[in-house]
């Protein structure tokens, strides 16, 4: 049987598609059979971030509706054959007072799958609540700045107090020489913060925004982040896959400590 894991974040922007969709592409070219679904109806990107926007027919919530059936609206990705899309609806708000549906939905899924990866909607909202439901698992993405940090230690709350005891976190967008310099939270300031085991490290990487122009995932085009999630993948297979960045501390963690309250 699969597991399912939950892409979530608190603050939007700090690269939850980007991390479900390079995650769901490694896992595949590891020759493990993979399914995306992106739950964020209204701010749908995962089908852009994989290049796949012009072979939707269709999407999540007529799945859940019962409009279509489950293999008419994936879309198999031609590079790694092992990954499969399901992509968001447009909003349509009934679907986000049915968590139980979606949770049927990916039980079902783990039959035919090894993961089951949901792309969640930034915020606390009613797509953060179906998402979640759903999960065995969840990776909490932030970046290493106050708000972020401040939103993904609430999301962080909210799963636990919800049962979920599997958690980790990922460091998006690390800028090597601004942590260096003090200018920037360490990965290890941000684990102490959250107090949440680190899955793993990706730093700043330009060629990011020329993978989103093209649709491709960063570890198609073998970037130094691309790498970084190859390594995570590893990680989520249960390999012993040393963190490798590592930064002197920056002597920011009591200044951010006291702002966040759980």
């Amino acid at each position: 049987m699969g597991e399912v894991i939950v892409v979530t974040s608190g603050k939007g922007g700090v690269g939850k598609t980007t991390t479900t969709a390079n995650l769901g592409f490694g896992l595949a070219s590891m020759q493990k059979k993979v399914v995306l679904i992106d739950t964020d109806s209204g701010l749908r990107n995962l089908d852009v971030v994989l290049g796949l926007e012009d072979q939707i027919t269709y999407h999540l919530t007529d799945v859940l509706s019962h409009y279509c059936r489950l293999r008419q609206a994936l879309i198999q990705d031609k590079r790694v054959p092992n990954l499969f899309v399901l992509p968001a609806a447009p909003y349509r708000k009934e679907f986000f007072h049915y968590p139980e549906v979606l949770y049927a939905l990916t039980q079902e899924l783990k039959q035919q799958f090894d993961y089951v990866l949901l792309d969640c909607p930034a915020g606390i909202g009613h797509g953060f609540d179906a998402a979640t439901y759903a999960a065995d698992r969840a990776i909490v993405v932030t970046v290493p700045e106050v708000s972020a940090i401040r939103d993904a230690d609430r999301v962080i709350s909210l799963l636990t107090n919800n049962g979920k005891k599997e958690l980790s976190i990922l460091v998006n967008r690390i800028h090597v020489d601004l942590v260096r310099k003090g200018f920037m939270l360490s990965p290890e300031d941000v684990k102490e913060v959250l107090d949440v085991p680190l899955l793993g490290v990706v730093p700043e990487d330009e060629a990011a925004h020329v993978a989103l122009t093209k649709g491709q995932p960063l570890i198609e085009i073998h970037t130094t982040a691309g790498k970084c999630y190859e390594n995570i993948c590893k990680r989520l297979m249960g390999l012993d896959v040393p963190i490798s960045i590592s930064y002197a501390n920056t002597g920011f963690f009591y200044k951010i400590a006291g702002l966040l309250v759980r």
